[in-house]
């Protein structure tokens, strides 16, 4: 998984992250957004554009955060 969006995007929803993401990889959810691991290409763009700062490279995910690695895995079927 290239990045991960953590909690400070819960009930957020702005939408930067979508309009820059060139592979349309970031989906909604009930609350929130979910980057789908197997369409991700590790631009960063929505890393850069979110303007609540809760995208993280997988391997930066704060530890207090780490619990939203495998709530965006869930989020897509296998």
């Amino acid at each position: 998984m290239a990045f991960v969006i953590t909690s400070p995007c819960l009930h957020e929803k702005s939408a930067e992250c979508v309009e820059v993401c060139p592979v349309d990889a970031i989906h909604s959810g009930k609350n929130m957004y979910y980057i789908d691991p197997d369409i991700c290409i590790d631009c960063a763009a929505c890393e850069i554009a979110c303007p609540v700062q809760a995208i993280y490279a997988e391997e930066d995910v704060p530890d207090e955060e780490k619990e939203y690695i495998e709530m965006n895995r869930d989020f897509f079927p296998v």
